[in-house]
């Protein structure tokens, strides 16, 4: 069982303290990225004496879906907190392809921007691939244009996606062993599940060390008894399908490491209000795992602390590339 871990042997948080051996310790996402946080702003503190630019983060939000915009506004608190500038640009919802690639286009050549996002999802009439391709890769701190995705594909130094890379941050800084252990990603998407199982399927000697794990894919059509042969050997889980409860006790064998990535408005039965869930039913795997994370409070934090690492990553112009290779990846 995973009951030890580097992290929690130094924290004072009450949440990991007084846990019988039979309930797993809850992985405070925030108190995670808060130290992430304190190593960006120690890195942009020390940017900035040495005569450079404060980093700046351009976010381009398209219409006016509630939840985007709250993540946007928590994207830029954070900046604000780390000491990166930034701005939210905003554009109605009936913004055409063309306008927003000119946008992007625009934003991509101004030296001032370091980091460059556009919030998802788009409106239908727009191509979400187009747009993502259409970011440069050296200021694409989202990690979604097909260079970025490529490179991270190859074991390569990138701009790894956020949420991914928070997955990764929050087992590694827990200390969960992944060297030959057995995992569960459950989701495919090409944003979150198969970076997630790329991160920790890699070869650990590698540039962009991996996990070195044996890791398993589900997806929609996976059967749910077969999701469950596959869960109940597993060491970690991983679940970022957006399915409610999709993981229960019953599926997990006692002490496994379950991080769940979900997040899913759900209606409470008693007040009739929505509330956030995540993948898994929280209270009965918590009797059983070793650890888990909790929706709200788990990978979300960390998703926008990495985002901060890239925008830093992105104003040190650590990863360089040649801009005929990028035009041809991007039309390719």
């Amino acid at each position: 069982m995973f009951k030890t871990s580097n992290y929690f042997t130094t924290t004072n948080s009450k949440e990991h303290e007084n846990c019988s051996p039979q309930e797993a310790v809850v992985i405070s996402g925030r108190k995670l990225a808060r130290q992430i946080r304190e190593e960006a702003r120690a890195d942009v503190d020390k940017w900035v004496l040495a005569g450079h630019r404060r980093p700046h983060l351009s976010v381009i939000l398209v219409g006016d879906n509630p939840a985007s915009h709250s993540y946007v506004l928590n994207k830029t608190r954070s900046a604000a907190d780390v000491g990166i500038s930034s701005e939210t640009i905003l554009k109605h919802s009936d913004i055409s392809e063309e306008e927003l690639l000119d946008l992007i286009y625009k934003l991509n050549t101004d030296h001032r921007v370091d980091g460059l996002l556009v919030q998802l999802p788009l409106p239908d009439h727009i191509d979400e691939r187009t747009i993502c391709n259409a970011v440069s890769p050296t200021k694409d701190v989202d990690g979604f244009h097909v260079v970025n995705v490529g490179r991270m594909c190859l074991d390569q130094s990138t701009m790894l996606p956020a949420t991914p890379w928070g997955v990764w941050e929050i087992i590694k800084r827990t200390g969960i062993p992944t060297l030959g252990k057995n995992v569960v990603v459950a989701g495919r998407s090409k944003n979150v599940g198969m970076p997630i199982a790329m991160l920790l399927h890699t070869d650990g000697r590698h540039e962009r060390p991996g996990g070195d794990a044996t890791v398993t894919i589900s997806h929609r059509y996976t059967p749910k008894e077969q999701l469950r042969q596959h869960t109940k050997i597993a060491d970690i889980i991983v679940a970022a399908a957006g399915i409610p409860n999709l993981i229960t006790a019953d599926m997990i064998k006692e002490g496994a490491a379950v991080i769940d990535v979900g997040i899913n408005r759900v209606q409470d039965p008693v007040t009739g209000k929505n509330r956030l869930v995540g993948d898994v039913d929280f209270e009965g795997v918590r009797q059983k795992a070793g650890f888990i994370t909790p929706v709200p409070g788990g990978v979300g934090p960390m998703t926008v602390a990495m985002l901060m690492k890239n925008t830093i990553k992105a104003a040190k112009n650590v990863l360089l590339y040649p801009p005929e290779r990028i035009r041809m990846a991007a039309a390719s």
